[in-house]
């Protein structure tokens, strides 16, 4: 499936979250959103571009935006996550890649000249009634924090 654009409708979607509890995308109508689609918790990109975001909750807070961290993952491991590097905000689990696919971000990949599907890391802008403004699919892991915050302040 191509990967969604600005401009288009996200799909809604219920997933559980870090505590084994279910989220709807439905839910979160009326807040701006960021999706950040990110391979596997708990490895050394995905820690930097979650403690990034972690560390600038209260300004992204300040634009009325909840941030939601979906892996292929599973719920515990999220938690353990979420525990060891103190993250402040929502991590869900999609052990399918139900929702990495309709969203369009699952797919072929490259690693040490291996091809394998996986999780691209891509991340969506939604607005107050769930529309994808802009898609964040060219930043550092280090600086996708910034990148988002700079795009906010606009």
């Amino acid at each position: 499936m191509p990967m969604l654009q600005a401009g288009a409708q996200a799909p809604d979607f219920t997933l559980p979250n870090q505590n084994g509890e279910l989220v709807s995308l439905s839910d979160l109508r009326g807040k701006r959103v960021l999706i950040y689609f990110y391979p596997k918790a708990m490895t050394p990109g995905c820690t930097t571009q979650a403690c990034g975001l972690r560390d600038v909750q209260g300004e992204l807070a300040a634009h009325n935006l909840v941030v939601l961290g979906i892996s292929t993952d599973s719920p515990a491991r999220l938690k353990k996550f979420e525990l060891r590097d103190g993250l402040n905000f929502t991590l869900l689990a999609d052990e399918d890649h139900a929702v990495a696919d309709a969203f369009g971000v699952w797919g072929p990949k490259k690693f040490m000249g291996k091809e394998y599907d996986g999780l691209h890391r891509i991340s969506f802008l939604l607005d107050e009634q769930g529309q994808i403004t802009h898609v964040f699919n060219k930043f550092k892991t280090s600086d996708h924090h910034q990148v988002v915050l700079t795009h906010l302040a606009g």
